[in-house]
């Protein structure tokens, strides 16, 4: 707005009340929309997107509030001139506190005239500054006082590029108030010039925005926490995808077993992610030829996600390997597996199924752990294998795990799973009833597959049937289906 000392320009005069109404209306509309997102979208502090958006709308509303007082004042039109009584400036009395409305929303205005060293401050100057209302104005040459030190230089460039080289003033400095604290205040204005040209006076608006810039900051910070936990989220994924694969069996597609002599199993794999989560798990699937001719067959999974719990199942999945060619039998194995969990330094739970398969008698011996059972396909049709007794690994010290035994035939079908690839935990005590039927349903839908196997050439096309089954679905978890059929 144009100085009341500037002579040769007409003052300003208020838009219509209508319209700054109408928008004022519009604003608080707004704040309102924008309160009830945030409202709506609680944060506990432990998420950096929540605590992003919950800052954007923090930011939103100061500057709708700013917008909301700004309109108000343009409707009221402009504040009455200061007056001056004898020498020194008299400020104008501040509004009661009803209408002063928030340190962010006022807007100060100040006038220093060139010619007579006075200074005119509004009251509400007064209140930005938090200089008493009694107290006389500051002048141009008393103003950087009130200015921290390192911003005085920049205070000091903006008016003199005003004064002598009549260039706009647009800038913030911080301010230490008589209560010592420190606000942001930001500076607009012009000079005034006389007839001849030359400066008569400055003029400027000042504006409190520390809460506005705080927001920002605000913002600004939590934008960069969640871009830094999105890059650790993206590292660790990395990480747990390169640690996965290099620990999992490095066939794809088929493999069959043994390498030397007759072949006498048909297998293959497929590992799923899962959908909701962009972590790895700990699911792992294996097939291994042992030193005494016989095969080791194995299923797992290690709650939780990420790297640490990639490298625990990684810790297990060699020790399945290293306890396995020495012979181990798998009750045994999972007893040890159980007792290794329970000496890490980091509590964890898992899950497992392994399986010895003796080919000159086509026997199958094998434990599990808190986990889904085999299913056996013979002929057209489906079974799960009745589960001996195991526990959970990790759940209690010193837990023995029984074995079963079944005999195979030419043809039979032995397909593994983790219990990602359906819902409920066979054999857990976490069990609920409702996951126990919605895992007897799932289970189903699996031996429903058993006319289909029957006309499959390959374990693969096998396990290409059940992605075609299972594969599409949102899954929670991840999971591994490992299928093994019997050749000769």
């Amino acid at each position: 707005m144009p100085s009341h000392l500037s002579a040769d320009r007409p003052a300003a005069q208020p838009p219509g009340r209508g319209s700054v109404d109408a928008l004022i209306s519009q604003a608080r509309r707004l704040k309102g929309d924008v309160d009830a997102v945030r409202r709506d979208a609680p944060s506990d502090g432990s998420d950096p997107q929540e605590r992003w958006q919950r800052a954007l709308c923090d930011l939103a509303l100061h500057q709708l509030n700013d917008l909301d007082e700004h309109l108000a004042q343009l409707r009221d039109g402009p504040p009455p001139a200061p007056t001056t009584s004898g020498p020194e400036p008299v400020a104008r009395t501040a509004p009661p506190a009803s209408r002063r409305g928030s340190l962010l929303s006022r807007v100060g205005s100040a006038e220093w005239n060139l010619l007579t060293d006075e200074a005119s401050w509004s009251g509400e100057l007064y209140q930005i500054l938090g200089r008493a209302p009694a107290a006389p104005p500051l002048t141009l040459d008393e103003l950087p006082s009130l200015v921290l030190d390192e911003d005085r230089p920049k205070l000091t460039t903006m008016v003199t590029d005003c004064l002598v080289d009549a260039q706009r003033i647009d800038g913030e400095f911080r301010i230490v108030r008589p209560d010592g604290s420190v606000r942001t205040v930001h500076m607009m204005g012009e000079p005034v010039l006389d007839a001849d040209g030359s400066t008569a006076s400055m003029w400027a608006v000042l504006r409190d925005v520390s809460e506005l810039r705080r927001s920002q900051r605000a913002v600004s910070e939590t934008r960069d926490s969640l871009q830094r936990h999105q890059q650790r989220a993206q590292t660790e994924h990395r990480l747990a995808v390169e640690l996965q694969e290099a620990v999992l069996p490095p066939w794809r597609g088929s493999l069959r077993l043994p390498q030397q002599g007759t072949e006498t199993l048909d297998l293959a794999a497929h590992y799923l992610p899962s959908s909701t989560s962009a972590l790895i798990g700990g699911d792992w699937y294996d097939a291994l030829e042992l030193a005494d001719g016989e095969t080791l067959l194995s299923v797992g999974d290690l709650t939780g996600h990420g790297v640490a719990v990639t490298s625990g199942m990684a810790t297990l999945l060699g020790a399945v390997r290293g306890m396995a060619m020495a012979g181990t039998q798998p009750g045994q194995l999972m007893a040890w597996l159980n007792q290794l969990l329970d000496a890490t330094v980091q509590p964890a739970l898992g899950s497992a199924v392994c399986c010895r398969y003796r080919p000159e008698t086509r026997t199958l011996v094998w434990a599990q752990a808190g986990h889904p059972a085999p299913l056996l396909f013979r002929g057209g049709a489906g079974r799960r294998l009745n589960s001996p007794d195991g526990v959970l690994l990790g759940a209690t010290s010193g837990a023995v795990y029984a074995q079963a035994e079944e005999t195979l035939e030419p043809g039979d079908l032995l397909l593994l799973h983790t219990d990602g690839l359906v819902p409920g935990r066979w054999g857990s005590p976490r069990s609920s009833e409702a996951e126990s039927e919605a895992g007897t349903a799932a289970v189903n839908r699996l031996l429903d597959l058993a006319p289909r196997f029957a006309e499959a050439r390959t374990a693969q096309d096998c396990v290409r049937m059940v992605m075609e089954e299972f594969g599409e679905a949102e899954r929670k978890d991840d999971a591994c289906v490992l299928v093994a059929k019997v050749t000769a």
